[in-house]
């Protein structure tokens, strides 16, 4: 049986996530979060509409009343989750290949589950696939309905009332949609606010979406922007939940970028909360430098943006994020947002008057950081001791010039290895150290 990882259930779609397997999630997910009501996005996967098909019988057999909102970023379905005070589910894996898919869920007001509501979903389904658990289910009258309808033109409205009236004109910018669920709604929200939108890989076939595109294949957007001589690019991943721009000479900028001008931005307005902003372990050390440097703290927690929701939550604080383009806006969503993002941040471009590469690049200097990913057979979070006499030797090399984190993905088979040292060859040697003492751990595990 799949498990709950950083975000939701995850696995090949008809193979590991199978429609039955969503049906009895359907099922569990009624009985355990409540309530009447629930809500189902997807994102534009060919299977998509087999498991929310799957999962809204479930809910529905369990009498849930289930609203289909069809292809909808996930922050579309929280922000109906937040406004309905429902429940609701998203049929999507994010930035993964399309053969997989996964199904994420929210709990009455937009929220990510908790650890302790994730855990009775996974006893209850045990149960329930195990050979069921002796309820009765609901007949004639009890049993749910299943309509249909979109939520696209409230959520776009939200998020330019964001702007408190402001506007974007002047803004030449190119959209890369990732064949995905941005598609139905980001260039028109950027349109009505006056941005100039050229879109790029905004036709999803089923088979499409992620496909050499989008924040995790950034290379056609950047070539895009140059070639256009656009003022700067968007780029979303498939459930448009996380973001990445281009600036106008075709550079990458990134999630933690992206928190440091908002964060500055914020704090010379007031508007930071405890002058404090909330990142994951995986933010470059250049972003830490910086905020100190502008007497901003930073609250550091695990990978995941539903971790940093937690600490930002529990701190009362304003913005948080991850390096991967989860920026969360707590007063103005309730997960992370990649188009209320992108138009945060190009409000900021258009009041202070600078492109958002002079922007990024005057918040902070990024150190020299490596990333690599490491097939493994089977997720195994022993592997960590295995390897922590390779850990500490790295680390002692590069004392407090440098940062390693090794630790094994939430959501896929990969041990994940980040080295950030005072030059790039440097983190390349210390990271290609790192893959190999990972690739022995693993053969002798």
């Amino acid at each position: 049986m799949l498990r709950f990882g950083t975000d939701g259930v995850r696995g090949v779609a008809n193979a590991e996530l199978t429609p039955e397997l969503a049906l009895a999630l359907g099922r569990v997910a009624a009985r355990v979060l409540g309530g009447d009501r629930f809500a189902i996005g997807r994102d534009t996967r060919r299977s998509g509409p087999l498991l929310e098909a799957a999962l809204a019988a479930g809910l529905a057999g369990e009498g849930a009343d289930v609203t289909l909102l069809g292809v909808a970023p996930t922050p579309e379905v929280a922000w109906w989750s937040a406004r309905e005070d429902a429940p609701a589910a998203v049929v999507s894996a994010s930035h993964n290949p399309f053969a997989d898919n996964g199904i994420k869920l929210f709990s009455a007001g937009g929220r990510k589950l908790p650890d302790a509501v994730e855990e009775r979903l996974e006893a209850e389904l045990g149960a329930l696939l195990g050979g069921g658990d002796g309820r009765s289910a609901p007949t004639g009258a009890g049993v749910g309905t299943i309509t249909s309808t979109d939520a696209h033109a409230g959520y776009g409205a939200a998020v330019a009332a964001a702007l408190d009236g402001r506007r974007l004109d002047g803004l030449r910018a190119v959209v890369d949609c990732a064949n995905g669920a941005a598609s139905v709604v980001a260039p028109d929200v950027l349109r009505s606010l006056g941005v100039d939108v050229t879109v790029i890989h905004g036709s999803p076939d089923g088979t499409n979406i992620n496909d050499g595109c989008g924040s995790t294949h950034p290379g056609d957007l950047q070539r895009a922007v140059v070639g256009q001589g656009a003022d700067l690019g968007i780029a979303f991943d498939g459930d448009a939940d996380r973001v990445l721009l281009v600036d106008a000479s075709g550079e990458l900028v990134d999630g933690d970028h992206l928190i440091a001008v908002c964060a500055i931005d914020r704090h010379a307005r007031g508007a930071l909360a405890d002058d404090t902003v909330v990142v994951t372990v995986m933010t470059n050390l250049g972003f830490r430098l910086a905020m100190d440097a502008r007497g901003i703290s930073v609250v550091e927690t695990a990978v995941g943006d539903r971790y940093v929701l937690e600490a930002l939550d529990a701190g009362g604080y304003s913005l948080g994020g991850e390096q991967s383009g989860h920026v969360v806006f707590p007063a103005l969503a309730t997960t992370g947002d990649g188009l209320l993002t992108a138009v945060q941040v190009l409000d900021v471009v258009v009041r202070s008057g600078t492109p958002i590469g002079e922007l990024a690049a005057g918040a902070m200097t990024r150190l020299p950081q490596v990333l690599r990913n490491v097939e493994v057979a089977r997720r195994d979070p022993a592997i960590l001791e295995r390897i922590a006499p390779a850990v500490a030797a790295v680390e002692s090399r590069l004392g407090d010039k440098g940062r390693v984190l090794v630790r094994p993905s939430g959501t896929e088979p990969l041990v994940r290895v980040m080295v950030e040292a005072p030059t790039e060859a440097d983190a390349a040697a210390a990271a290609d150290e790192l893959v190999r003492a990972v690739e022995s751990a693993a053969a002798k595990g």
